[in-house]
């Protein structure tokens, strides 16, 4: 709470101490000032403390119990200095009760029953104490919370939400080392080097966006995981971080409406005037190695001569002048999860095996024609 807003929690509190031991002063009863405490209105004070709780503020429930101690033992102090305004009225009690002092002590208009006073300001002490606790810890919940929901969101930054869900349910999963195959997918626009010399950072940037997010939808509606941007391009992985039964189909899949979304991205791009973007793909399928590197910011990595090779099959488009291609090992893998018939293979085209950098053989690839 601000300063401005204590002070007025503070003005609250003076002044319901002031209404309840000070007597109404347009009364028509003359009764000793002691006797405002007979009517038991010190519980109006844990309403207050109930609202200080609702600050979300440890300290602010403290300050609250503080002072309105301070303002009840003062109040007290206060009474007691006070002169007896009836005394005939005390000594009829008196009188009337005998040797009971207890009694006396209970009902004689001028007692202020220190003891029970002295019980109020602990019992409240005591709750106020106890509340700011119960603030502090629901406190940290929260923020423990906030830092998982945190982590839930950086996480569906580069996984589709299944994993997320999945991953939320294990400790650490991405600090497991190991080796698996999986299906990697590059994708690249093709000279937008030349295209950005000669624009406004703000039209690179936006077009960038536009572009980033259609192939990032298809990503996370194929089950894949974005690994990185790479400036006008993008890393996909499907199979990470958990294998699936079709990681080299939804790979491929995802391919081929990345190129659709493509299509239709420069159709309007046409349509409003700009030029189209020439995007390319490559995918490879292999055994890679996963795990958290880094020692302070971590990355969640994917190592191995099968992401070469992809990146590899992308820049074989430029060569053969096609959308994408696709290593047999891929293709191989798909029509084993999805059976040789399916429509997913109908645009692929069979070519001869081409030597890729960093494998040891040539290797047999597919590629899939421009629009």
């Amino acid at each position: 709470m601000s300063r401005s807003e204590l002070a007025l929690l503070f003005c609250d509190l003076a002044l319901l101490t002031f209404v309840i031991v000070v007597p109404n002063p347009f009364g028509t009863t003359r009764w000793p000032v002691a006797m405002q405490y007979h009517f038991g209105n010190f519980i109006y004070f844990f309403v207050l403390l109930a609202g200080a709780a609702l600050a979300y503020s440890w300290r602010t429930v403290i300050a609250v119990g503080t002072w309105t101690a301070a303002l009840w033992a003062i109040g007290v102090a206060w009474v007691w200095w006070q002169p007896d305004r009836d005394p005939a009225l005390t000594a009829r009690i008196a009188k009337a009760v005998g040797s009971d002092h207890r009694l006396l002590a209970l009902i004689s208009p001028t007692a202020i029953g220190f003891g029970l006073r002295i019980q109020e300001i602990v019992v409240f002490l005591i709750v106020a104490v106890t509340l700011a606790l119960a603030v502090r810890r629901s406190n940290d919940l929260l923020i423990r919370h906030a830092a998982v929901e945190r982590e839930r969101g950086n996480l569906a930054r580069y996984f589709s939400p299944n994993v997320v869900t999945e991953l939320s349910k294990h400790d650490e999963p991405l600090k497991q080392v190991r080796t698996q195959d999986i299906a990697v997918l590059f994708v690249d626009i093709v000279g937008f080097t030349a295209f950005a010399d000669v624009r406004s950072p703000d039209e690179v940037v936006r077009t960038l966006r536009e572009f980033h997010g259609l192939m990032e939808q298809e990503v996370f509606r194929h089950d894949g995981t974005l690994d990185k941007y790479l400036g006008d391009g993008l890393m996909a992985t499907f199979g990470t971080p958990f294998a699936g039964a079709r990681d080299a189909s939804n790979a491929l899949r995802c391919a081929q409406a990345m190129i659709a979304a493509a299509d239709g991205w420069n159709a309007r791009r046409r349509a409003s005037g700009e030029p189209p973007m020439r995007v390319s793909f490559g995918l490879h399928y292999g055994p890679v190695v996963l795990g958290d590197i880094g020692h302070t910011c971590l990355e969640f990595a994917v190592i191995g001569a099968t992401v070469n090779a992809a990146s590899r099959l992308e820049g074989l488009t430029r060569t053969l002048d096609c959308a994408l291609v696709a290593s047999n090992d891929l293709v191989s893998r798909a029509k084993l999860e999805l059976g040789g018939t399916a429509e997913t293979f109908g645009s692929l085209i069979a070519r001869d095996p081409q030597a890729i950098r960093g494998l040891e053989r040539p290797i047999a690839i597919w590629t899939q024609p421009r629009a």
